[in-house]
């Protein structure tokens, strides 16, 4: 799983959850101030993100996660890359 496929898949996560449009979604978009997601829309995504990459996300980690490029940094860190 490359950084790029993680982000495709948290933004269109974001967009169908909050009904926003994918493309207004970037990697320094905040979650409160840019999306008004509240703290269980970001709970719902943690946890969607821990079952889909089979990780766990501590919770002293996610509350220092404020854009989706932190989101995007920490999941990517911890999923290997798909071989070539």
């Amino acid at each position: 799983m490359t950084r790029e496929e993680v982000f495709e898949r948290v933004r269109d996560y974001l967009a169908a959850e909050l009904a926003v449009d994918a493309d207004a979604v970037r990697e320094s978009t905040r979650f409160k101030d840019d999306l008004n997601a509240d703290s269980l829309h970001l709970v719902e995504l943690l946890v969607e993100l821990e079952d889909s990459y089979s990780i766990r996300i501590p919770d002293e980690e996610a509350a220092k996660m404020e854009t989706v490029g932190a989101v995007v940094d920490f999941v990517a860190s911890r999923v290997p890359e798909k071989a070539s």
